[in-house]
């Protein structure tokens, strides 16, 4: 099993009193008020020169001295002796300088981060319910946040690809200048477009590509208590029905209010979710830790 620490929020050993995010593998740009409770994987002390490649050089300089230094210590008291006659000294090794890290997720088996009818983004603080129909996939090839129609079919374009007829997925807004919601919503509407229907993450042409496309909505919205900003389009391919994608773009409900962009794409046809769906589900997004989370929310959201 590995013992690498799982993503999640962690004291910012920098910033006394606030949370960082940790990704699985580094320290990320993102922060918010520190709310701890007791977790036991701990990752390496965050590095306020950067979360790069020259952070983790100092990090592991400080750990090497601290060891060289409490190595020192165990010498010196091996060799000079203690109270108990001159009898070698048992150390019981060296000790982490940094605090404990704390964590949002919840205990397993309580609260939404395990809800099977939930789909929980701790980074960007929100939950979405999961229709009935629908499922939270243990992996993706997208590393986003993702949930999609249980039943899919061969791809109209590669039959020898799987399609799904719904899928709606959540990311944090990044290499971006933009921090209006509708710039980016309107920027973003041609990547989600092109990454439902155009080609995917492998660059196979699944639907045999976009030939043509109309604008359905371009409207501010409100998201969690938030002001956001969405566009849809309607797309047609060169095979199959086609589908609707839409952009959502909305502040985080954590930390520096980073922007989250939801994107959805639902195939046109008898096979898709009904287009009011996606309506049904920005309405029903919420703060991570809102009360109106619990209790099986997804389960009453149909298709």
């Amino acid at each position: 099993m590995s013992d690498a620490t799982p993503p999640g929020w962690y004291p910012d050993s920098a910033a006394p009193g606030t949370d960082r995010w940790w990704d699985g593998t580094a320290w990320t740009a993102h922060t918010r008020p520190n709310t701890s409770a007791p977790q036991q994987s701990v990752p390496p002390p965050y590095a306020s020169g950067g979360t790069g490649g020259g952070g983790g050089v100092r990090t592991v300089a400080i750990a090497t001295a601290a060891l060289v230094v409490v190595g020192a210590a165990v010498t010196g008291a091996v060799l000079l002796g203690g109270d108990d006659g001159g009898k070698e000294s048992k150390s019981s090794g060296p000790t982490r300088s940094a605090p404990l890290p704390t964590a949002t997720a919840t205990a397993e088996g309580d609260g939404p981060a395990t809800d099977p009818t939930l789909l929980v983004d701790q980074l960007n603080g929100i939950t979405l319910p999961i229709p009935d129909g629908w499922e939270k996939p243990e992996s993706t090839v997208d590393k986003s946040l993702t949930m999609r129609t249980a039943d899919s079919y061969a791809c109209p374009g590669d039959s020898s690809a799987f399609c799904y007829h719904g899928t709606v997925t959540t990311r944090t807004a990044s290499e971006t200048d933009l921090t209006s919601a509708e710039a980016l919503a309107e920027q973003d509407i041609t990547t989600a477009a092109d990454k439902a229907y155009e080609e995917n993450i492998v660059g196979d042409r699944i639907h045999g590509g976009i030939t043509s496309h109309e604008q359905l909505r371009s409207a501010s919205v409100s998201v969690a208590g938030r002001t956001g900003y969405e566009v849809r389009w309607r797309v047609h391919t060169a095979k199959g029905p086609g589908g609707y994608v839409q952009s959502l773009v909305f502040p985080s409900t954590v930390g520096s209010e980073s922007p989250v962009i939801v994107r959805y794409a639902f195939d046109a046809g008898p096979g898709g979710p009904p287009l009011s769906l996606m309506d049904t589900l920005t309405r029903a997004i919420r703060p991570i830790d809102d009360s109106e989370t619990g209790g099986g929310v997804g389960s009453s959201v149909a298709p």
